[in-house]
């Protein structure tokens, strides 16, 4: 990397070949490194860098760098609660990182658990540009039967409940909607406290941005698709949904952020199957950066396989039909046939 006109070589501390008048990473103070460089990294750079050298492996490991790493990209983690928590983690902050750094990629047939979830930790963060609007952290018990028998479904906001925003509703319908899709981002964190896991269920950007004509409310969708059965092409998504409601030229407010897991046949599913769902998404899925759009690419992938399932249970519904009404009618020719004949 260069630094004004001083060039500085990344290598291993074992390297003792020459350098052509650059200096070795090795040589540069830790202090300066810890201060001046590795603090303006993110995390995604900051892990690249860890494997560039032992030497800034060694410094990239340190627990208050990732602590400010993970506290910037997700404010609502400094809930003491969450503190706590991720202080059990085999790697503290490191881990956490790893695990909820989005975007999930989870495909693989469920798998038997160790344990079963008894809590889940929600850690919400909504921004609008580089302010945060929305912060919130919510425990749920997930042994109860309620819970377990009960369609699965978080919800952040009471009914009489609402967040104001700095956001103004300006410009026309479709101009704004499509402003709310590129600056709105939201991060939703699901924690398991007992078996040190953690996985981020937004795809970040809203993969859809609906405006109601009627109450003038917009609804931001968020989503992320993940495998829901032992057959691969067996998938559910993680629908997050944001709503905010509010006059063109006012400010808006958030009334509404809630968290369901549907399926391809569109219903949403119970607790006891959504929690083996999103644990075996915590303990097997493979995490990446995200490229811009796919989150509504695999999205767009759902809806598409959704439409086609629909489709062939119309078809299969509609020669039950017919096959029901050729039966009727050859009972009631043979019927018929029978009384006029015999």
């Amino acid at each position: 990397m260069e630094s004004g006109t001083t060039t500085i070589t990344t290598v291993d501390h074992d390297d003792d070949h020459d350098h052509g008048g650059g200096t070795a990473i090795s040589d540069v103070h830790q202090d300066v490194i810890k201060t001046h460089i590795l603090t303006r990294l993110d995390g995604a750079t900051l892990a690249s860098a860890s494997c560039a050298s032992s030497h800034l492996h060694a410094l990239s490991t340190e627990e208050q760098l990732w602590r400010e790493i993970c506290s910037s990209a997700w404010p609502s983690i400094d809930h003491p609660r969450v503190r706590h928590v991720i202080s059990s983690f085999p790697g503290g902050y490191r881990s956490f990182f790893s695990y909820s750094f989005p975007l999930l990629h989870h495909r693989s047939p469920p798998k038997h658990h160790h344990h079963y979830l008894a809590e889940i930790i929600s850690a919400v963060d909504v921004h609008y540009k580089a302010s945060l609007i929305f912060s919130k952290v919510q425990e749920n018990e997930t042994k109860s039967d309620w819970f377990l028998c009960s369609p699965f479904r978080f919800d952040l906001l009471g009914q009489k409940e609402s967040v104001q925003t700095p956001i103004r509703h300006v410009g026309e319908d479709q101009a704004w909607l499509d402003h709310l899709e590129e600056n709105l981002k939201l991060s939703w964190i699901l924690i398991d406290p007992t078996g040190n896991r953690a996985v981020n269920v937004s795809s970040r950007s809203p993969v859809s941005v609906q405006h109601h004509w009627l109450t003038g409310d917009v609804q931001l969708r968020y989503s992320t698709v993940v495998s829901g059965g032992e057959d691969s092409s067996e998938l559910v998504h993680c629908a997050v949904v944001v709503t905010c409601e509010g006059k063109v030229g006012g400010e808006m407010h958030v009334r509404e952020v809630s968290m369901q897991v549907e399926d391809l046949e569109g219903k949403h599913l119970n607790g006891k199957d959504s929690l083996v769902i999103l644990q075996g998404a915590m303990e097997s899925g493979k995490r990446k950066k995200e490229r811009k759009g796919e989150g509504k690419e695999r999205f767009e992938e759902f809806l598409k396989m959704k439409g086609e399932r629909k489709e062939r249970k119309q078809r299969r519904e509609r020669a039950l039909d017919m096959a029901c009404i050729a039966t009727g009618l050859t009972i009631f020719v043979a019927f018929w046939s029978f009384i006029l004949f015999r």
